[in-house]
């Protein structure tokens, strides 16, 4: 491969920048710009200069040898002051060393996949750490970096071998005394993997939701409060607030965060029947988006109020409770606000408990498409089917968690994935 180098922390102003070479010719790069050959894993101060033998800066360098970097080839790394005007002549005097090109975007981590380095969840969970904003994602990409999903596919896949490698015997040996519980081992790895894999397919929104931020949507009837507790929520002026009914048409999003879980919170129109067409719209549109949302709060606007569609999890509080003497919630008073926003994060704090280790539409698709062989293999064996047809939705079943780490059917997705990443990266 080229050797290729690029700015590996942000644009602009900075204290420090970094620019880092990858390739067979880093470390000529490094004699070219720092003065020295390195020897393998090497760690100095230098004065870096351009092919004219203009100083342009002094800073650090980092090497490292094949085998021992990030992307498995020679990696060398300068740390200059972090001015535009360095960073530019440094990346002009390293591409005017023969051999050495700029980085694509994402192509650091590209080669460090393709060269083993790490597997396509990896890959995915480094984008998603450099995105994440909330300390849950932090450590839901950091789970997956560790190489927590690629172990359970592993285990997975060891699990539906031991039974088509059992399979296969019954197959080749057919003319020949084999065990009487043959059956049984076929049966009890197939039932393992398939209820590991419900158990992960039921846990895709909540890991969803961690990855991508929870919503929580205010629902009640008119002038029930829903625009005034937003407002309270986020800090800030978010929504229109009046004494008149039907003021907000539409729905209002708020992005937040509690306790490391990001949140956007989403102030519906109020429920009632109306004439005005634009109104109706904004109530229609705002209960639909509320279905879709993860978690409920139900504003009563009377104590005997019984709300509608209510599902397990969701909140029913009284609002402006100061006007009937009763407990629940007033935002004028700050009457239960710090007790509902302790539920409506411990409910999603206990959500998240049961999040699946994999994080992607990918991966669930894949582990469906896995789940579906398996299912179909046992209904076969129920049947008294032959073995062969068997033996192939297992193998399906494998191709299928194959594609989640990156052994197959990757090409598709290389592209989509690695664009996602900065240059440098």
């Amino acid at each position: 491969m080229d050797t290729i180098v690029a700015l590996a922390t942000a644009q602009g102003r900075a204290g420090v920048a970094i620019i880092r070479a990858s390739g067979e010719r880093a470390f000529e790069l490094c004699e070219a710009i720092a003065g020295f050959a390195p020897a393998g894993r090497d760690f100095r101060w230098a004065r870096f200069r351009d092919a004219s033998g203009s100083v342009i800066d002094t800073g650090l360098v980092l090497t490292f040898e094949q085998g021992h970097s990030f992307t498995g080839e020679r990696i060398c790394e300068f740390q200059v002051h972090g001015s535009v005007a360095v960073v530019a002549a440094m990346l002009r005097a390293c591409l005017a060393v023969e051999g050495v090109r700029a980085a694509e975007a994402g192509e650091f981590t590209r080669r460090a996949f393709l060269n083993g380095r790490m597997d396509l969840t990896e890959v995915e969970a480094l984008a998603d750490l450099i995105d994440a904003e909330t300390d849950a994602q932090r450590r839901q990409a950091l789970d997956v970096m560790d190489g927590s999903a690629r172990a359970m596919v592993e285990r997975w896949r060891e699990d539906l071998l031991q039974s088509l490698a059992m399979m296969e015997a019954a197959l080749d040996f057919a003319d020949e005394e084999l065990p009487d519980d043959l059956t049984v081992q076929v049966v009890t790895p197939l039932k393992a993997v398939q209820t590991s894999l419900q158990h992960q397919m039921a846990g895709r929104r909540a890991s969803e939701s961690v990855r991508g931020g929870f919503e929580v949507a205010i629902v009640g009837r008119v002038n029930a409060g829903k625009s005034t507790l937003l407002n309270a929520l986020a800090g800030r002026e978010a929504a229109i607030t009046s004494s008149r009914e039907g003021t907000t048409r539409d729905v209002i999003e708020v992005r937040m965060e509690l306790d490391g879980l990001s949140v956007t919170l989403i102030d519906t129109a109020g429920l009632r029947q109306s004439d005005d067409e634009i109104e109706q719209t904004g109530i229609e549109r705002g209960q639909a988006r509320a279905a879709r949302a993860d978690l409920r709060v139900f504003l009563q606007s009377a104590p005997d109020e019984v709300p509608m569609n209510v599902t397990e999890g969701d909140i029913i509080i009284l609002s402006k409770a100061d006007l009937w003497g009763l407990e629940g919630l007033s935002v004028r008073n700050g009457q239960g606000v710090t007790e509902l926003v302790d539920r409506i994060t411990a409910e999603l704090r206990e959500r998240s408990r049961e999040s699946s280790v994999f994080t992607r539409e990918r991966h669930f698709d894949k582990l469906s498409r896995a789940l579906e062989g398996i299912d179909t293999a046992l209904t076969a064996l129920e049947r008294g089917l032959d073995w062969d047809l068997v033996a192939e939705d297992v193998k399906a079943a494998i191709r299928a968690l194959d594609g989640i780490i990156g052994r197959v059917d990757v090409e598709d997705v290389l592209g989509r994935i690695f664009a996602s990443f900065c240059i440098g990266k």
